[in-house]
């Protein structure tokens, strides 16, 4: 009887010792992991704002279509303004404007037009793949979003908006902790996930992280 006695006490002290090693170790690796996803998607999303970016500067508005903005970075031309020579001191002295010193030649200032992928992210940057969550051995896509809206000075704005939702770009982990913490963002009036932009307000395309 003393065995077996010995032998239960055993078995609720390893089963016991896995819960508290458990309750420790799986909200670490949770936020370990939340951590690296995070920081993954983050980048993307700085990469999906500058491709917007540069959209809107060469036609006044956002997109809302990834085939249109994919394409428009793979073969779009953004204006560069060439600068070459400067005003000089004794230029300054002399009292010279840079538009005097440009009707006289001494400085050149003119406006080329050059790759956007190649000025913004490098010719070797994989394009085609900014419309997808970079989350190992899955392939959603960030929501994209553009529109117009009206400021309470009646002016219109465009804006766009890209976003993920934490069930998508934390799936594979712990579920439970994913339900808590979109419950606690919904409960402090956040969005549960990650985003850039806004499509309900103007919030100068800024990040939720940021």
């Amino acid at each position: 009887m003393k065995t077996v006695v010995q032998v239960v006490l055993l078995a609720v002290v390893i089963i016991l010792a896995y819960f508290l090693y458990t309750s420790v170790e799986r909200p670490l690796d949770f936020e370990q992991a939340k951590k690296e996803r995070y920081e993954a998607t983050i980048s993307r999303l700085k990469d999906i704002r500058k491709a917007e970016l540069a959209y809107k500067d060469v036609h006044g508005k956002f997109t809302g279509s990834w085939d249109t903005l994919i394409t428009f970075v793979k073969t779009g031309k953004i204006p560069l303004v060439r600068k070459i020579g400067m005003l000089t001191d004794s230029m300054i002295e002399a009292g010279w404007t840079e538009k005097q010193a440009l009707k006289e030649g001494k400085i050149i200032r003119d406006t080329i037009r050059v790759s956007v992928l190649d000025t913004i992210f490098g010719k070797n940057y994989k394009i085609d793949e900014i419309k997808f969550v970079p989350i190992k051995d899955t392939v959603a896509q960030f929501h994209l979003g553009a529109a117009w809206i009206t400021t309470g000075s009646g002016i219109k704005v465009p804006v766009f908006e890209a976003k993920v939702h934490n069930n998508t770009l934390l799936v594979n982990l712990d579920r439970q902790q994913v339900i808590n913490l979109n419950e606690s963002r919904r409960t402090n009036g956040k969005y549960p996930g990650l985003k850039v932009g806004s499509l309900e307000e103007t919030n100068n395309n800024a990040g939720n992280w940021e």
